[in-house]
């Protein structure tokens, strides 16, 4: 299990309550599924948002292939909500890899030097 970040990573769901995100079968148009980008037992940051009442939930989640894939929300780091509390969603949804600000201006302050990725 490992910890990655992709983009283009972005998929719908309809699953409802506070736990772990049922995902559609397959990507938006022009993006990975979270099991193609992320992969099978690693974690990431994502967002799940819900376009007709704006409400959205930023978090660190971990991807299970399965039939469906799912999106367990492990840790909830930012919400439109303004608490920590999973959000009770109903509806569709987007979900996708995001970063979290707040997270990023933690990593960038502990790295000395960026280089490019290697193939």
């Amino acid at each position: 299990m490992a910890f990655v970040l992709n983009d283009r990573v972005k998929q719908t769901s309809t699953s409802t309550g506070t736990g772990t995100i049922n995902l559609s079968a397959t990507a938006e148009t022009g993006f990975e599924t979270f099991v193609a980008g992320i992969g099978d037992t690693n974690s990431t940051f994502y967002c799940i948002s819900h376009d007709v009442t704006s409400y959205f939930e930023v978090g660190i989640g971990t991807v299970t292939d399965a039939t469906p894939d799912t999106l367990a929300r492990t840790t909830v780091l930012n919400k439109s909500l303004g608490t920590t509390a999973k959000i009770n969603f109903s509806g569709t949804l987007d979900v996708f890899c995001t970063i979290s600000l707040s997270k990023w201006v933690y990593l960038f302050s502990t790295v000395t030097s960026f280089g490019a990725a290697s193939a």
